[in-house]
């Protein structure tokens, strides 16, 4: 038997049940339910070919030439779900009793191509729960979660605070932690995308949504949810419009940390990159940084002189975080601001809490 369930119900099977999206390689590429397998049903050439088929001649031949991709892929969906749920299980290579495996199932809008792997799925023997309204139900529940006025703690500080690090602090201590460069995959500034490429808007908001609604579940007895201070952009991410206005009217703890001491400290976290990435990165800021203050940069860059360059960015960084932080002072947002004199994520962490 299928059974046909709706967003919460799919919500909650996930923290435990295998997901298996039938989209196209393209589309899961794109944005995904978050943990989900991929398992398509047709490749992106094939999508293409039936989606053509379903508009230029009609629906049954679109079917038709469905189903003649689909049948060569039977055995090996089947066996791909297997070993899912073997690597998922690794204590067990029982399948005499596969009706104990559950599985969800989603296309993108719970039409054709979740019901036909359904019906696979369930043939075989497997426990089988299929979305209704596939990934598009997921999209909508994901935005909704944006409108929520989360209790947040917002952890401030000029650049080069260790603001990041704290937030582990935070974490490992047992308070609720949403790591915001985390999910967006960049660290937030000019420089912040040297390790990683960046998920698609579409992919962080799904991430975003589920973490914020799991974190949420988790914090009891007035307890807050820390998260980063961030411009509403990360990289090339834009935190969601109602997320945002939640998190900039929250409660800011602002750490002061002396000047010298964050140079250094970008010194070691930054020095490990090639002059020519930090170069094309200084670049990127020239509009906003003046030229004079660019040559400057670029040019202690070149003679190996990082202490002095950063500097330079450094100013440029605080004066920028200092108009946002007037802002907030100006709109009556809560601050309290942390005086240290030291970048020491351990120590740093027990001074907010």
């Amino acid at each position: 038997m299928i059974h046909h369930i709706d967003i919460s119900e799919f919500i909650e099977l996930a923290q435990t049940t295998p997901i298996f999206d039938v989209r196209s390689p393209g589309e899961y590429d794109h944005a995904h339910i978050p943990n989900a397998y991929s398992l398509p049903l047709f490749s992106n050439e094939e999508r293409k070919v039936v989606g053509t088929a379903y508009k230029q001649q009609s629906r049954e031949d679109a079917i038709k030439i469905g189903l003649d991709f689909y049948g060569v892929k039977m055995r090996g969906m089947v066996e791909e779900v297997e070993r899912i749920i073997a690597e998922r299980n690794p204590d067990t290579n029982d399948y005499t009793r596969r009706k104990d495996h559950k599985v969800l199932v989603h296309c993108w809008r719970g039409g054709m191509r979740s019901a036909g792997v359904s019906w696979l799925l369930d043939l075989y023997g497997f426990n089988v729960y299929m979305l209704k309204g596939g990934y598009k139900a997921y999209r909508n529940w994901a935005l909704q979660q944006f409108d929520i006025e989360y209790p947040l703690n917002v952890l401030g500080g000029y650049t080069g605070s260790g603001k990041t690090e704290i937030l582990g602090e935070l974490e490992w201590n047992g308070n609720a932690v949403i790591d915001l460069e985390a999910i967006a995959k960049h660290k937030g500034s000019a420089f912040g995308g040297f390790d990683a490429v960046q998920p698609s808007q579409e992919m962080f908001e799904n991430e975003l949504a589920l973490v914020l609604y799991n974190t949420s579940k988790t914090i009891t007895d007035g307890k807050r949810i820390w998260v980063e201070d961030e411009s509403q952009r990360v990289g090339l991410i834009n935190l969601p419009g109602a997320f945002y206005k939640t998190m900039v009217a929250a409660p800011l703890y602002f750490l002061d940390v002396p000047f010298e001491q964050r140079v250094n400290w970008i010194v070691e976290g930054y020095g490990k990159y090639t002059t020519e990435e930090l170069i094309n990165a200084i670049v990127r800021i020239k509009k906003r940084l003046g030229g004079q203050d660019t040559k400057n940069a670029i040019n202690a860059l070149v003679e190996s002189d990082l202490k002095t360059c950063f500097a330079i960015l450094l100013r440029y960084y605080d004066k920028y975080y200092g108009k946002g932080l007037a802002a907030r002072e100006k709109a009556g947002v809560t601050i309290y601001k942390v005086s240290t004199d030291k970048v020491d994520a351990a120590a740093n962490s027990k001074l907010i809490t």
